[in-house]
């Protein structure tokens, strides 16, 4: 398809690699916040780590990856017959949505308003995994 084609792809997979990675790491700091005291030195390191990896990573890579999909899709004129890339993009949706709930956990935490134990953040934790490899298997095998 051309080198340009190649360059948003790659635009795209760094996104994509970014986005994960704080989507998975951030509620593995949820799990630490959760067991710190309450307006303890800890507890106010993990609301500047959490909003930093939010604002700074996550959301830049998800726009990102949201930018760089479309364009490649768009440009590869996969919209049309790839009904695939239909169930992906809801996927992504999905990790969308759970991206601005891990926003709305992260300002609870913001003001010592949290109500979820750490097991909670474990059991959220394993989502994105979940969705992630239903990504993968759409992407590689291109079932239908």
């Amino acid at each position: 398809m051309g080198l340009a084609y190649d360059w948003i792809k790659i635009g795209h997979l760094f996104s994509v690699f970014a986005w994960m990675a704080g989507v998975f790491y951030l509620p593995r700091l949820f799990v630490y916040h959760a067991d710190a005291e309450t307006r303890s030195v800890q507890s106010e390191t993990f609301k500047v780590m959490e909003r930093r990896l939010l604002r700074g990573i996550m959301r830049p890579a998800m726009y990102g990856t949201w930018g760089f999909g479309l364009w490649l899709g768009l440009k590869g004129g996969w919209f049309s017959g790839a009904s695939w890339l239909w169930l992906k993009a809801l996927l992504v949706l999905a990790l969308t949505v759970y991206h601005y709930q891990l926003d709305a956990w992260r300002k609870a935490f913001e003001i010592d308003a949290n109500r979820h134990s750490s097991r909670f953040f474990r059991m959220m934790n394993e989502l994105p995994t979940l969705v992630l490899f239903g990504i993968l298997v759409l992407v590689v095998l291109k079932p239908f």
